[in-house]
């Protein structure tokens, strides 16, 4: 089975300094149908203006992965960390016990488009942690590049919870397969372009997530950029 979830769908709220749309309730956005799939709990998609941003907060419990698509932004934290995450970078937070930080667009001129994830914990209470790298998008150019996993497998982000993340570019008629084991699920993200998912029409910002699906194919109709997510 294979459920949409359109763009236009989503939750939107307008802050001036922040455009943001939730694929699942978030903040003052409810949805009882849309409370998240499997261990994906939100799905941000942002675009933070010139010198706004996030200032210090709190989060707890929660796995926290943030993808840029343009812009840059300028992260600080309780651990002590404070780097500025540009595209083809990936950050991720383990809130675990307790962690605070601040995110900001560091540019006076160009506005920071963003995805920000969060994924439930294998656990509550673990020790937190902070982690930013770099991806070679020559690696992902019509194949799936793997950038987040349980302990970090070859050499991906490590993140304390059963699901693994990759990316992929595809150009116009570019096609992917995707195998899912048993009892195993995903969400597929378009970030930019336009695809088929078995066959079901996808453009920028729609999304799918897929039960009892032994196998995906992608295919782009337009050159595509791609966020997906396997989960138990």
């Amino acid at each position: 089975m294979i459920a949409i979830r359109k763009s236009a769908d989503r939750g939107h709220f307008d802050h001036g300094w922040l455009d943001t749309y939730h694929t699942f309730s978030f903040g003052d956005y409810y949805d009882p149908a849309q409370m998240g799939f499997r261990s994906l709990r939100v799905i941000n998609e942002d675009r933070v203006a010139p010198g706004g941003g996030f200032g210090m907060h709190g989060h707890r419990d929660m796995e926290i992965v943030t993808l840029v698509l343009s812009g840059a932004l300028e992260h600080k934290d309780s651990l002590g960390h404070g780097e500025v995450l540009r595209p083809g970078e990936l950050q991720h937070m383990s809130a675990g016990s307790g962690i605070r930080h601040s995110e900001f667009n560091p540019s006076a001129t160009e506005t920071t488009h963003l995805y920000q994830i969060w994924l439930l914990p294998r656990a509550k209470g673990l020790e937190p942690s902070y982690h930013q790298q770099k991806f070679d998008p020559a690696n992902r150019a019509g194949r799936w590049q793997l950038v987040a996993s349980p302990g970090g497998i070859e050499g991906s982000l490590p993140i304390e919870q059963d699901a693994k993340i990759y990316l992929a570019d595809l150009p116009a008629g570019g096609k992917l397969d995707f195998e899912l084991a048993a009892n195993r699920y995903a969400w597929l993200q378009v970030l930019r372009g336009a695809v088929e998912l078995n066959g079901h029409a996808l453009s920028t910002s729609d999304a799918a997530a897929t039960t009892n699906e032994s196998a995906l194919t992608v295919q782009a109709t337009q050159p595509a950029e791609l966020l997906l997510f396997e989960l138990a």
